[in-house]
């Protein structure tokens, strides 16, 4: 009886090395679809920031992850600036309504 494998075997050195650029390129999915926008997937990135914003960032998330909690602060503020836009927005629809209905 031969014991020989006729299914080919690889190791890690048959697969090319995935780049950055392979990353970039790539589409998230979800099955076949594309993962909706906002699916809470990161994405890596590299800034520089003031060293005393770290300094903050790491002593107010404790155990938590100073990357999460600037994250966290960053979409907030996202958040709130569309918010401030939207009252703006009614604010000024209100203000219009009101001159119309006292003229």
């Amino acid at each position: 009886m031969n014991n020989s494998s006729t299914s080919p075997t690889f190791d890690e050195d048959d697969y090319p090395e995935i780049t950055q650029a392979d990353l970039d390129r790539a589409k998230f999915r979800v099955g076949l679809k594309p993962a909706p926008k906002k699916s809470g997937r990161k994405q890596r990135v590299t800034i520089l920031l003031d060293s005393g914003l770290i300094e903050y960032f790491k002593a107010k998330a404790g155990d938590r992850g100073y990357q999460t909690l600037i994250n966290d602060t960053l979409r907030v503020a996202v958040e709130q600036d569309d918010l401030g836009e939207r009252l703006r927005r009614i604010v000024r629809e209100e203000l219009h309504a009101q001159t119309h209905q006292s003229a």
